[in-house]
């Protein structure tokens, strides 16, 4: 990020007390030649914009993915601040933990006995001054600035004497400060890093359990600590990437249809306002397509679609839109009201004949009135989330090892329901935002063991096979699944794919593509 705020005289300067204010060519930090009582009492709008998504994320439990934007546009920013709020806010939420440890060593006191609002302007601050390119007096100056416009003048005094002791040293100095005396790997990692210990076990555990080396962890979650590029899709018969192309975007490299876009606020794109062009991460795209393109393993009918799990409505309209141009219809299914909301508005742009929208519980769908009824089911279920930190960056410390325990009961369910929804050489899509082996291969196994007319697909040939140029089979991301049904004999039922931030430049996304055969006999082999 460039740097932002008033340039300095690079020469030395010393107050009225002899203290050492800039210390310009010299290389070292630099401070404001202005005392704390002459400061600005002006809030920059891009820092502003900042601390409003930090405020609404802890007041509210708001995302900041889905705030930003509108504060965005509230405070009018244009191009150069707007991308200056985003790397500001995403950066202080991802680095919480890292920014708390240096804050600690700087505060007299404990931090949750901080005002909440003094915090996330401390946050702010230490995030300017030890990861941006910002120059320190000015980090120094606007953020306590931010701090008399909207806190007070008390509270910035404080916020004042705090940063001054963040910017003593650099961002390699607190690190290497703070791993002193910590010699678990797990501790060191998640300090260093930003991940709370228990993610860190897990993504570990995850990497081996998907057949990926746990050294590997550094580089994940370095990857999710990256602002992601955006993603763009467009809509298969419905959208173009023509503006967005003429714009400076570049092809997508993973799937066809899609683009990576940096050209700032995508709602000014005519076909993104149209929903013709949708922002959705490439490994969303892949595993709707995979879905959409796996050849059905006896054949017969194709053209009754099901997605179980639609909010907010991604990967419904992606899969709308390739059933409206072979003649197919999908019903999506969103159980809760506002999300269903979003998924109507998401499927705007699909002609109304191809899709049509329910609000039930996805197990539902697994009675008697549905048996057998869907060709192709998407289940995109509910999971933790562990997949998607680097786009959500306040999740990573919302979430627990209780989350992930629940949500694998519900898991299991929906993919039974899906199981006894789907016809007869029909298929099935499960699919997590989570790479974590309780929420995947786990879920699978124990839906096969309870399913016997059911088996596990080769999904990394239909991953492969939907992807450009058959790339993603060279990255060896399609791993077996051994043990699903033991004692029947088989050396392998099948295969998972998992994607992975630092290899494929995507979300964690698992998938597990499944099919079964007629009551009371296994599916058929390919």
């Amino acid at each position: 990020m460039s740097e932002r705020g008033n340039s300095g005289n690079s020469g030395e300067r010393r107050n009225e007390q002899g203290r050492q204010r800039n210390r310009g060519a010299s290389g070292e930090r630099r401070f404001s030649v202005a005392a704390p009582s002459q400061r600005k009492r002006r809030a920059d709008p891009a820092r502003l914009t900042a601390f409003e998504v930090l405020r609404a994320v802890a007041e509210e439990d708001a995302y900041a993915n889905l705030v930003l934007p509108a504060r965005i546009r509230e405070n009018r920013l244009d191009k150069r601040d707007a991308g200056f709020a985003t790397e500001l806010a995403y950066g202080a939420l991802r680095e919480q933990g890292l920014y708390d440890a240096v804050l600690a060593r700087c505060v007299d006191r404990p931090l949750d006995q901080l005002d909440g609002a003094v915090l996330d302007a401390l946050r702010l601050g230490t995030h300017q001054l030890l990861s941006m390119r910002v120059p320190t007096h000015a980090a120094l100056d606007e953020t306590v600035g931010l701090a008399r416009a909207v806190i007070g003048a008390g509270p910035s005094g404080l916020i004042n004497a705090v940063l001054r002791k963040v910017a003593a040293r650099d961002r390699d100095e607190w690190v290497a400060e703070l791993l002193q005396g910590l010699d678990d790997d797990v501790s060191r990692s998640a300090l260093e890093h930003s991940h709370p210990e228990w993610i860190v076990r897990a993504l570990r555990q995850s990497l081996a359990a998907h057949g990926r080396r746990a050294e590997e962890i550094e580089d994940l979650l370095a990857a999710d600590n990256q602002a992601p590029v955006v993603n763009l899709v467009a809509l298969p018969g419905l959208g173009s990437l023509d503006e967005a192309l003429a714009q400076g975007a570049e092809p997508g490299t993973l799937v066809p249809g899609s683009a990576y876009y940096a050209g700032g606020d995508v709602s000014r794109l005519d076909s993104v306002r149209a929903g013709t062009t949708r922002v959705q991460d490439a490994g969303s795209q892949l595993v709707a397509r995979a879905l959409a393109d796996v050849a059905l393993p006896e054949g017969g009918r194709d053209s009754v679609w099901l997605d179980l799990c639609a909010g907010p409505g991604g990967k419904a309209t992606l899969l709308a839109a390739i059933a409206a141009g072979r003649g197919a219809t999908l019903t999506a299914n969103e159980p809760t009201p506002h999300r269903a909301e979003l998924v109507r508005k998401a499927l705007h742009a699909v002609p109304e004949d191809h899709w049509i929208l329910t609000v039930e519980d996805g197990r539902d769908y697994g009675n008697a009135a549905n048996a057998g009824r869907f060709d192709r089911i998407m289940v995109d279920a509910p999971c933790s989330g562990l997949g998607a930190l680097r786009r959500r960056p306040e999740s990573r410390w919302r979430k627990s090892p209780k989350d992930v325990a629940e949500l694998t009961i519900l898991q299991g369910e929906l993919l039974d329901a899906a199981l006894s929804a789907l016809r007869p050489g029909g298929v099935v899509a499960y699919v997590t935002c989570s790479p974590h082996p309780a929420e995947t291969r786990a879920v699978v196994e124990d839906v096969l063991k309870r399913n016997p007319d059911a088996r596990l697909l080769d999904t990394g040939a239909a991953a492969d096979a939907a992807c450009l140029d058959g790339t993603l089979g060279t990255l060896g991301a399609a791993h077996p699944l051994d043990a699903a049904r033991p004692g029947d004999g088989d050396a392998a039922l099948g295969n998972t794919v998992q994607l992975w931030p630092h290899v494929h430049r995507t979300d964690a996304m698992f998938l597990a593509l499944l099919t079964k055969g007629a009551a009371g006999r296994p599916a058929t082999k390919d």
